[in-house]
């Protein structure tokens, strides 16, 4: 089971073309990374320290899955997965890090940053490798960075959506973003391509009117009521930067005749998002490999602490999801928790 579960992790974004999900990333990168997912050497005890944003979403459960698979798979490496309590808890997560390099019990460590600027003022100088996830720290220290081509996997998403739109009906494709936070570099590659993918395939993106939620599902409430305000003749596409953001919003909107072909598009591709979209409230989602990002980030470091050169970045894709295809694709992350 842990096996099958490793290639499917490795290997998800060419697995999911091959069951007819519209796919997204850089093939040869995951080739190369594959490649540094080695064993480690015989009578090592690698203490491996992974921080994330949060331990308390969906999300970041499969990161902490993928991560804890591969300590599991390989004798001599122990990986201790540790958060805040929300991905806003920016101080806490500050003070982990900094606790964690001080200890000196680690042999290497991979960081999910929810503040890149801050995380790299206190990483720098450290000689213990790091590998950062899901969002870049863009610093001498940081070996490799382990995670999705935002930009690029929105605006698949972005082209995605104004295809449906088109389909639903909509002579007027215009969009809007609820956006996550503001001025957190993830979340602005995420706006950035859908606009540059909504444009390219003939829509309209509303620069103006981006809302931010703050990943929140209350706040994304507030966005969505105010949109309907705004807007009471409908828009065609409320684009959002996670999941929860996107289901919100269209439950929001269900009782609103003027939005009832809106597209909703999430991003994250989590298990409750596949449950919506085949419940007909989120339209579809930009899905990442968040498994894929804790296991791959595991092995860097690995690879790093034996002195190998890493790629600067490796990117574990991404699919687009819609209801043809969530069945399929919440039957993987199920497996992916249960080890």
């Amino acid at each position: 089971m842990k096996i099958r579960k490793r290639l499917l992790a490795i290997t998800m974004a060419s697995c999911l073309v091959a069951m007819g999900m519209t796919g997204c990333g850089n093939s040869e990168t995951q080739g190369s990374m594959s490649e540094t997912s080695q064993s480690p050497s015989e009578g090592e005890n690698l203490q491996i320290a992974v921080i994330v944003n949060s331990l308390s979403s969906e999300y970041w459960s499969y990161v902490q899955a993928g991560a804890e698979a591969y300590g599991e798979e390989h004798d001599g490496v122990e990986v201790k997965v540790m958060g805040p309590p929300s991905e806003t808890s920016y101080d806490e997560q500050l003070n982990m890090i900094e606790t964690t390099l001080q200890a000196g019990a680690y042999d290497g460590m991979v960081i999910a940053p929810s503040m890149p600027d801050s995380v790299n003022t206190i990483i720098q100088g450290t000689d213990m490798p790091i590998i950062s996830v899901n969002s870049n720290l863009e610093s001498e220290e940081s070996l490799s960075f382990v995670g999705t081509g935002n930009e690029e996997a929105a605006r698949q998403g972005g082209i995605a959506v104004v295809e449906a739109a088109k389909e639903a009906g909509w002579e007027e494709i215009v969009a809007i973003n609820i956006g996550g936070i503001q001025g957190d570099p993830v979340h602005e590659d995420r706006t950035k391509g859908y606009q540059i993918g909504i444009e390219e395939a003939g829509g309209t993106f509303l620069e103006n009117e981006i809302q931010y939620a703050n990943c929140v599902a209350d706040q994304a409430v507030t966005c969505m009521e105010a949109i309907m305000q705004t807007h009471p003749e409908g828009v065609a596409i409320i684009v959002c930067n996670n999941d929860e953001m996107a289901m919100s919003a269209a439950r929001t909107a269900a009782d609103n005749a003027a939005y009832a072909n809106t597209i909703f598009c999430g991003f994250d591709g989590i298990l409750s998002a596949c449950e919506s979209i085949l419940d007909g409230e989120e339209t579809m989602s930009v899905a990442q490999d968040p498994y894929g990002m804790g296991y791959q980030s595991v092995a860097s470091c690995v690879a790093a602490i034996h002195g190998e050169t890493l790629d600067a970045f490796v990117d574990t894709g991404c699919s687009i999801i819609t209801a043809d295809n969530a069945q399929e694709h919440m039957n993987t992350l199920k497996s992916y928790l249960d080890h």
